[in-house]
């Protein structure tokens, strides 16, 4: 259980220096999830290969998991450029309220029901947006593009929780990873050559920003984290992994000197409070209603 809670730790704080990485606009958004993926793929695949520990028990499960990879691939390459676009705090946030819309899609495509839990939650994690942002965002209805890719990029992650949640019940971590990593990264190549974003002339901090999100940032910080995940409960490792966005925020502020408000803090508290609530087993104001369902979180 240490062990498990160690490596849960580290691969938090390997997660949490992505969003930094990405705000140093060194490289452009797509094509850095581009490498990102690549890079990852790259080490794991020749290791599963010689060591034939690449297991596809079938077509259609092939085929499930590289429809994973590829929606995957869009959600790190949409909270790449909302990043870009706004600041790594605000991004972290909003994008961290994928277990609201997982929970929505579990409403209408899974058996279990979300809880009365998930409903306060969901309540209390928007009212923590809308301060995040600014009550006059909402007011005026000044969306701007940014706060929509951080939102879709959510909406994105939920959607791969999802469809990865029955793939994985027969496929092994390993194999999943592998696959994933090398169909995102096949699909975030095609499309950063397709809009024309650059493939080389970065500089050196570019190429090395671009080797640690790989190496750290993806293939690392997954590997910790599935372990972590097969050795405790997975309800304890998604609220934990919520700590991402804290992390990020802290880091934001010492390395790219982003302001944080109080309004900004309370906001962050309220949205992640809300998110907790979702996981919170015993019914608040139900007493029969089925447990709810577990929601992991990014990146």
């Amino acid at each position: 259980m240490n062990k498990a809670r160690i490596a849960l730790a580290l691969g938090i704080i390997c997660i949490s220096i992505f969003p930094i990485l990405v705000k140093l606009n060194l490289t452009p958004g797509v094509v850095s999830a581009f490498y990102r993926m690549a890079i990852a793929a790259s080490l794991i695949l020749p290791y599963v290969l010689i060591t034939k520990k690449l297991k596809i028990p079938s077509v259609k499960l092939l085929l499930s998991a590289m429809i994973c990879g590829l929606v995957f691939g869009a959600d790190v390459a949409v909270w790449n450029v909302a990043i870009q676009e706004s600041t790594a705090t605000q991004a972290t946030l909003l994008t961290n309220l994928s277990p609201v819309w997982v929970g929505i899609g579990a409403f209408f495509f899974l058996k279990d029901k979300p809880t009365t839990n998930f409903w306060i939650g969901t309540v209390v994690a928007i009212l923590g947006m809308v301060m995040l942002v600014g009550f006059n965002t909402f007011v005026n209805l000044d969306f701007d593009l940014a706060f929509c890719l951080a939102i879709l990029s959510g909406m994105l992650y939920s959607v791969y929780m999802l469809l990865s949640k029955k793939v994985l019940n027969e496929v092994d971590v390993v194999s999943f990873l592998t696959i994933t990593l090398v169909s995102s990264a096949i699909g975030l190549g095609i499309v950063s050559y397709l809009i024309g974003e650059p493939f080389t002339g970065f500089s050196n901090a570019g190429w090395l920003t671009l080797v640690v999100q790989g190496v750290v940032c993806q293939l690392l910080a997954w590997l910790l984290i599935s372990y972590a995940t097969k050795h405790m409960r997975a309800t304890r490792v998604s609220v934990s992994l919520l700590g991402q966005a804290v992390i990020a925020s802290i880091l934001a502020w010492l390395l790219l000197d982003e302001s944080i408000s109080l309004q900004m803090v309370i906001g962050g508290f309220f949205l992640l409070f809300g998110i907790r609530i979702t996981f919170y087993q015993k019914q608040l104001l139900a007493r029969k209603r089925s447990v709810q369902g577990t929601f992991s979180v990014k990146h």
